[in-house]
């Protein structure tokens, strides 16, 4: 293994004085390091979006939903949802009502989407994470509070304390018109999610919701927080089918799904283009080394004449290319693992310094860009791009080890 090394330094030595084969060699070496840097990063940009979409948007989203059909409610709401908790599938349940109105302020009207809720069956919701503790305690003081998407406020230039009104639909069996509800509530601060929800979300207390819906037994439904949010579909339809009172039955991915499965979308198209970027760059190391063949022919036939093996040449040709790949494969892979973890830092210094931003909150449901480096990822393109680089090798050791000497050095 000793004389394959060597050989193939001299080899490499010998190729760098070729300004045209060096070249060529130095854009294999420059593709395949590319490749697995920019692979690297976009599956932890990637990464970042899932944690953020199960983080936020899923901490205030249950992950499922029952909600009564008729406008009497869950029945025995308390017992049923202590009974739920039992369920090693289930980390929570909290009853809700669920009201749609036009919010009104100083003649202004905004859509919104008011979730009653009970503060004690709150206290430990991960949703609390994107509430001040200050606009919580206001909130939990009083039945008459409301916390509201940050969007909201900001477009209606509401601030805690202000005076809101609540216009709610009132139905009637014979599907004539009435006069709306009308529901003043007291702003206690905002919840932030990021992207549309904030322009439409509300918090109210469950027994205001309650009653100004007409919900009798004091609970439209049950909201479920899962222990793997991810089977919400599978779990709710089994919860749903055996509940005893008529339900519908709802989760996450019925209204935000489309979001997992786009970043899903996005990491398969990025996995194909970044493995075909580094699946050309290896071409030319297939130019290098068949190019060096050519070069090398005399060199060849002298080691055969020798008595240095077909397994010999062959193997020092595979070493010659792979030190190409492996320098691309280490210098990416080093640059994406450093820059991954701080991508976060970077971009917003360069938003910083370019005056721009480029993920608006008001579009997308964060307003900066998310990286989570994971080690399975790193693995994944290290191994891909080894393998595309030996592969590379195979056809120029091939052709090397196939040299005939008596022609080579009679040509």
């Amino acid at each position: 293994m000793n004389l394959v090394w060597l050989l193939a330094r001299r080899f490499r030595q010998a190729k760098q004085k070729n300004r045209y084969i060096s070249f060529i060699s130095f854009s294999s070496t420059f593709g395949i390091g590319l490749g697995c840097f920019v692979l690297i990063i976009l599956l932890s940009i990637m990464n970042g979006f899932e944690r953020e979409l199960t983080h936020r948007i899923l901490a205030v989203l249950p992950h499922g939903e029952l909600y009564s059909v008729s406008d009497e409610g869950i029945q025995d709401w308390r017992a049923v949802a202590e009974e739920f908790e039992q369920d090693p599938r289930i980390k929570a349940v909290s009853p809700y009502t669920k009201i749609t109105g036009m919010l009104q302020q100083k003649g202004e009207l905004m859509p919104v989407e008011l979730t009653g809720i009970d503060p004690l069956y709150s206290e430990n919701a991960a949703w609390l994470n994107q509430v001040e503790k200050r606009a919580w305690a206001r909130f939990t003081a009083a039945s008459n509070r409301v916390l509201l998407g940050q969007g909201i406020l900001n477009k209606l230039a509401l601030q805690p304390g202000d005076k809101v009104s609540v216009l709610i639909p009132t139905s009637s069996q014979d599907l004539s018109f009435k006069a709306p509800q009308l529901v003043k509530l007291e702003v206690a601060g905002a919840i932030t999610v990021g992207g549309e929800m904030d322009n439409y979300l509300g918090m109210m207390h469950l027994a205001t919701a309650s009653a100004k819906a007409g919900i009798v037994s004091g609970a439209e439904g049950l909201r479920f927080t899962l222990q793997d949010p991810f089977a919400a579909n599978d779990v709710m339809r089994n919860i749903g089918y055996s509940f005893p009172q008529p339900v519908y039955m709802s989760d996450w991915t019925r209204t935000q799904g489309h979001l997992y499965n786009d970043i899903q979308l996005v990491r398969v198209v990025v996995y194909i283009v970044l493995t075909l970027v580094i699946a050309v760059a290896c071409f030319n190391i297939v130019s290098t080394l068949v190019m060096a063949v050519r070069e090398k022919r005399s060199a060849i036939a002298i080691l055969k004449t020798m008595g240095a093996p077909d397994s010999l040449i062959r193997r020092t040709f595979i070493v010659q290319g792979m030190i190409n790949g492996l320098t691309g494969i280490v210098t990416g892979t080093l640059l994406g693992v450093i820059t991954a973890p701080n991508l976060a830092t970077l971009v917003k210094g360069i938003e910083n310094i370019l005056g721009t931003e480029i993920l608006s909150g008001d579009i997308y449901f964060i307003n900066f860009l998310p990286s989570q480096l994971q080690v399975m990822d790193v693995v994944v393109t290290v191994v891909v791009a080894l393998i595309l680089v030996i592969i590379a090798t195979l056809y120029p050791a091939s052709t090397a080890a196939k040299v005939a000497p008596a022609s080579a050095l009679n040509g």
